[in-house]
């Protein structure tokens, strides 16, 4: 396999490519770091001497065979001949030009599926040229299940692969589970596994509280549970005006033959839709089944949002903020984004845009060729355009709120460089932690916070293996030192290996262990025994009886010292050190239930089989038990005040 190209570059990618690699003029290892633009043309022009005059994706690696950016195009000549032009090209082009050493193509059948390749190239190379699309996750739906004679209504989130219906997306998990609880009380569906249905002897907690009509005990029969699942499908699908329709007349039938209870019951039904209604901040008529799309740019950022319509409710709305280069226009950006974003994601029939997209029709084409057709549309009056002009407002507020969040940390940041007596601004800090009980279940914890905030998809986990393979010092007992040695040997060691040349963006700017002078000096041992002399290192000690606002900071060469408590960059140097300690503390946690093979109630002296499983009945998790307050506890039967305390205190110990 060529050591340049990235691995598994193209899985998941059309049958009807045809891969090709294109001989790098020469051989990275030969060419020094800072390579000129005139190499970078080189290595383009001899490319182009074998590059077909066809549709496909281009792909530019740099020395290490990383990707720098990819491209798509109707003819790939044509296309690559540009960059061997590189006089009127912008300097963000010219940058990736003078660190090519080599390209590789793959050719399409047409530039629609090429544009497809594209999208999925970026997301899973993330090449630093491009705009990325950074938040991939996927969004949950409703799944009403067709594979059982009592249906189940459930939160799902993944591929579809199991039979049912689809209700989606939802923007977030707690949109869904607000709907579903909400579906439950209006049409009292069981949200069990088909395991504990047919285990159940007796109605559950759900039905005590009107939110299951327990079909699993024979309460209901299969065709009036046909008939609430017949109902539930119908509002779903953005008919629920008939639905209240017809419970309103199920109501005044039922209240005429003096049968008050189920009028009561249909009535409760009735505003749980209303409920579910009234929800609905944004909501326009002839807007079915559509996604709105808006994006607004301003200080070099852009903010995208996007609001989901099905069945003429809005189920949400999230935004995003691409990563992109500065000069790029807000056309160019949502023109990539929209690429990504539908990449692997269910589409919708209608598409509104606040926009025109650079590549308006080929985007549509290609959005159309995996399934039912989409259309892209740019609404320029009436009640549509209405909606996008909202739309656009929400994402203009987002990005004030952000640029105005950013500019804040950056005084913070600004403000722990001046504090601990550093240069330059930074960027990276990096936040450590240990958490163990006397050795056992003993883990490493890292956060990283940044101009943006933290950074929590480069925050990492360290299970302590007992031995500072570096400095040469066993981990033993609770060797606060050793396991923190442990750590940042592991970590650094790492990034030497993996990025000597720091032009990756994960070596920080300053490295605080929480802890004193003990922890300081462990840090400083691993540093130079690693021969890291460049990096800013620090310590964090709370002060006298362990009080906020006292706390005490150790930097090499310097004299332990505090900070105002009323200073700013105290409160966010604390903020930081309290995420470490919860995350580590969260890890330990983790861990230790996972040891243990059973409930995190376990954990607790004095609490037996008998008063865990009165819990457990009473709050239906151990979850559950951990958010309980003290007054809940004491009320489950069995359990005693001392004993309520005991547990609430095992829970809230380090709140």
């Amino acid at each position: 396999m060529d050591p340049r190209r990235a691995p598994g570059a193209f899985s998941g990618s059309p049958q009807t490519v045809e891969e090709i690699d294109v001989p790098p003029f020469a051989d990275p290892a030969l060419n020094p770091p800072s390579r000129g633009i005139a190499l970078g043309t080189a290595v383009i022009r001899e490319a182009l001497r074998t590059m077909p005059a066809q549709p496909g994706v281009y792909r530019m690696l740099d020395r290490k065979g990383d990707g720098l950016y990819v491209g798509k195009a109707r003819n790939l000549k044509s296309r690559v001949q540009n960059y061997a032009h590189p006089a009127g090209l912008s300097n963000r082009l010219r940058r990736m030009i003078a660190e090519t050493t080599a390209v590789e193509i793959v050719v399409t059948q047409t530039e629609a599926e090429a544009l497809l390749l594209e999208c999925n190239m970026i997301k899973r190379l993330m090449p630093r040229y491009n705009v990325l699309l950074r938040d991939d996750k996927s969004f949950p739906f409703i799944h009403l299940s067709a594979d059982h004679f009592f249906p189940q209504l459930t939160k799902y989130r993944g591929a579809r692969t199991q039979d049912g219906s689809y209700f989606g997306p939802f923007a977030s998990a707690g949109a869904v589970n607000r709907t579903l609880v909400t579906l439950q009380k209006a049409f009292l569906l069981r949200s069990c596994s088909d395991s504990i249905f047919a285990a159940r002897t007796r109605p559950c907690l759900l039905h005590q509280i009107k939110r299951c009509s327990a079909p699993c005990v024979g309460r209901i029969s299969r065709a009036d549970y046909a008939g609430l699942i017949d109902q539930a499908r119908v509002f779903l699908s953005g008919r629920g005006d008939d639905v209240q329709r017809r419970l309103a007349a199920e109501m005044q039938a039922a209240a005429e033959i003096l049968d008050f209870e189920a009028a009561a019951l249909i009535r409760d039904r009735i505003r749980a839709l209303s409920l579910v209604q009234g929800h609905q901040e944004i909501h326009f008529l002839g807007v079915v089944d559509a996604d709105v799309i808006a994006a607004h740019q301003a200080g070099g950022q852009t903010c995208v949002q996007v609001f989901f319509f099905r069945g003429g409710q809005n189920w949400g709305n999230r935004a995003y903020f691409p990563s992109h280069d500065r000069q790029l226009s807000v056309e160019e950006v949502l023109t990539s984004f929209v690429g990504q974003f539908y990449d692997n994601r269910a589409k919708p029939p209608v598409v509104l845009l606040s926009h025109q997209l650079v590549e308006h029709e080929l985007i549509e084409e290609a959005l159309s060729l995996r399934g039912a057709g989409v259309s892209l549309s740019v609404p320029r009056r009436g009640e549509k355009r209405k909606l996008v002009d909202r739309i656009l407002a929400t994402a203009r507020e987002a990005l004030g709120r952000r640029l105005s969040e950013s500019a804040s940390q950056r005084q913070l940041l600004d403000g722990v460089a001046a504090a601990f007596g550093l240069e330059g601004p930074l960027n990276r800090i990096e936040v450590y932690d240990n958490s163990h009980i006397q050795g056992t279940n003993a883990v490493g914890a890292m956060i990283v916070a940044g101009p943006d905030g933290l950074v929590k998809n480069a925050y990492r986990k360290f299970t302590i293996r007992g031995v500072a393979a570096e400095v040469g010092k066993a981990v033993t007992g609770g060797d606060d030192y050793a396991m923190m040695r442990e750590v940042l040997q592991r970590r650094f060691a790492r990034a030497l290996k993996e990025d000597p040349d720091r032009d990756r963006g994960i070596w920080p700017d300053l490295v605080l262990v929480d802890g004193g002078l003990g922890q300081l000096n462990a840090a400083q041992a691993v540093f130079d025994e690693l021969g890291i002399d460049d990096i800013a290192i620090g310590a964090i000690a709370k002060g006298p009886d362990r009080s906020a606002g006292r706390e005490r900071f150790f930097l090499p060469g310097r004299a332990p010292f505090s900070l105002d408590p009323r200073d700013s960059v105290l409160y966010f140097l604390q903020r930081l050190r309290d995420e470490a300690h919860r995350f580590a503390i969260g890890t330990h946690r983790a861990k230790r239930a996972k040891s243990l093979g059973s409930s995190p109630l376990d954990e607790i002296a004095g609490i037996g089989a008998q008063r865990k499983r009165a819990l457990l009945h009473h709050f239906g998790s151990a979850r559950a038990v951990a958010r309980a307050g003290l007054r809940e506890l004491e009320r489950v039967a069995g359990i005693r005040k001392a004993v309520a305390k005991k547990v609430y205190d095992h829970f809230h110990a380090d709140g």
